[in-house]
């Protein structure tokens, strides 16, 4: 009976025992399942993206400024090697790389499914190394600037994994890295792949092809190197423009860095300051005021403004004088511009008022971005005129009190030797996709009237009064036999940090510069901060700035094949 008992008492927990297992096949078999088959494909796949071919950026006559070159790629998956320290021997003499190296490499991977051993592989060294179990092949891009640092803070640069970090590179990240494809492997239980499948589109980068011109872009650093070298300044910008389109033949930012060797770029190197820096733009601004005034109808081209004999005060905007105490009477609107006077501009602005001298600013497209197509641009500071004083009237019309940036000021002036007509500048003329095909670009588009300034004005103010301040007054430096030069040069304090008031040792030297005069094909703005005055050769805009511009031009217009000027007109045009 006792032995009956304890068969019954086994039999029970021999069945229960086979429920609780049948319970959990089932519930692994078909609860579990879907788990279990995903970890299952997981571990049999390996995913590999096939990267594109970032597009090429060139320069406005297919000159590469940004390309990418296809390299190899050795490779180990160190899950899979079994004896690493025999695999490292083995490799070393092929891939001419230490064994120990090596072993390390394959051992201490952060990534137990991949880890490079070599980059930049030659084809004997990949061929080679197929016959190792564990190692493969894969290619990738590398960026190469083929004019080093010519145009690099217009083209910027990217990082190591091919984002856009700068630039154009930047910008326009998305269109020149293409679309990238999945190919999933599947794999046997020893890791090696049986099939291949490809998921998804694959899409080559497309090109961009810019205004930039690296030849007028070389003209442009040559110069503006010499002019910061001579002076030892701080900081150095040159731009060169089509006033007709907007389209930015140059951009230079000193000091600059070559986008293929990082141990050039620190924080000072990079910064495009065309577009970033921001500064107070001194007389260079005066023409812009004339212009304003001029269209306003509160003067006209041929009655004097009595200039006060170089002494200007009164209630509400304090005292104005004239650069090296210079005592002037009576001068026309040329004359004021000419000798660049500061009570004349000063009185232009007070008979526009705040309202209109703020709306003309604006119209210039002070204040706000240009839309250039870069990244990072700044606005400058063009205050509401409500909150102006007496003092913001008198000073905003000779440059003080208000902030600029570089790529402002060419606008501003493409906008006066255009005619009036406004401009917006840019740098990318087209784009192009994998196949070819020509992608339309979109630029900003200004809503409301078409001119600034009425084009009668804007061609008085470049082609004689401006054309006088070569010929005659502050800009006679820039003077070219074979082109009428129109110009303007600007010297401006530079605002004292943690305190009121200007340093009088620090400057801004600025020239802004075209031609030809009657109908120019170019416009330039050359500006240097922070000459050092100390070395006693000057440190005004005509003395440090003008003499780049007039180089910048000269070669430009040579370069371009603009038409020279006959010999009666250089005659009458000195008389």
């Amino acid at each position: 009976m006792k032995n009956v008992r304890v068969a019954i008492v086994f039999s029970l927990v021999l069945l229960t025992a086979l429920l609780s297992l049948a319970a959990r096949c089932f519930y692994l078999q078909y609860s579990r399942r879907g788990h279990y088959a995903a970890i299952s494909r997981k571990q049999q796949q390996k995913f590999v993206y096939q990267n594109p071919q970032r597009g090429e950026i060139l320069d406005c006559r297919g000159r590469v400024l940004a390309g990418s070159d296809k390299f190899q790629v050795i490779k180990v998956e160190p899950r899979i090697v079994r004896d690493p320290e025999t695999l490292a021997v083995a490799l070393a003499p092929i891939v001419d790389i230490e064994a120990i190296e090596l072993y390390k490499c394959i051992t201490q991977s952060r990534n137990p499914g991949f880890a490079r051993i070599k980059t930049h592989a030659s084809a004997v060294e990949c061929a080679a190394v197929q016959k190792f179990y564990g190692l493969g092949v894969e290619s990738d891009w590398a960026r190469h600037y083929p004019m080093g640092s010519l145009a690099c803070h217009v083209v910027g640069f990217t990082s190591a994994d091919n984002n856009g970090l700068e630039g154009i590179e930047l910008q326009y990240h998305k269109e020149l890295r293409g679309i990238s494809r999945r190919n999933v492997f599947f794999a046997d239980s020893a890791r090696r792949p049986i099939r291949l499948k490809q998921t998804g589109d694959f899409k080559d980068g497309s090109g961009i092809i810019l205004t930039i011109d690296a030849t007028i872009q070389q003209f442009a650093r040559s110069a503006l190197m010499k002019q910061y070298k001579k002076f030892e300044a701080e900081s150095a910008v040159a731009i060169v423009a089509e006033p007709a389109t907007g389209a930015i033949l140059a951009m230079v930012s000193l000091p600059d860095f070559n986008p293929s060797n990082r141990r050039s770029w620190n924080s000072g190197t990079l910064r495009n300051r065309a577009i970033t820096d921001q500064f107070e733009p001194g007389s260079i601004m005066k023409p812009i005021t004339a212009a304003i005034a001029l269209d306003a109808g509160v003067v006209n081209t041929s009655e004097k403004i009595y200039c006060e004999d170089g002494n200007y005060h009164g209630k509400g905007f304090g005292r104005i004088g004239e650069y090296h105490s210079h005592r002037y009477g009576n001068m026309t609107v040329r004359e004021i511009l000419v000798k660049s006077s500061n009570i004349g501009a000063a009185k232009m602005g007070q008979r526009l008022g705040k309202e209109r001298l703020y709306k003309g600013m604006s119209l210039f497209g002070f204040g706000k971005e240009t839309g250039i197509d870069l990244p990072g641009e700044t606005a400058g500071s063009l205050s509401p005129w409500r909150m102006w004083t007496g003092y913001s009237v008198t000073r905003i019309p000779f440059g003080q009190e208000i902030t600029v940036t570089s790529i402002q000021l060419i606008r501003a002036y493409c906008m006066l030797a255009n005619g009036g007509k406004i401009v917006h500048p840019f740098l990318v003329r087209a784009m192009v996709d994998d196949n070819g095909k020509v992608i339309k670009i979109t630029r900003p588009v200004h809503k409301g009237v078409g001119y600034v300034v009425d084009p009668e004005v804007a061609k008085w103010v470049i082609s004689d009064a401006m054309a006088g301040v070569v010929n005659e007054g502050t800009g006679k430096r820039a003077q070219l036999k074979q082109w009428q030069v129109f110009g303007k040069t600007g010297t401006a304090n530079i605002a004292k940090t943690g305190e009121r008031g200007y340093s009088k040792n620090d400057y801004i030297a600025s020239f802004v510069a075209g031609a030809p005069a009657e109908n120019p094909a170019v416009v330039v703005l050359v500006s240097v901060r922070k000459p050092k005055k100390s070395l006693g050769m000057g440190y005004t805009g005509g003395v440090v700035a003008s003499p780049a511009a007039a180089t910048i031009l000269e070669k430009t217009l040579t370069y371009l094949g603009v038409p020279e000027r006959s010999s009666d007109e250089v005659r009458i045009a000195r008389r």
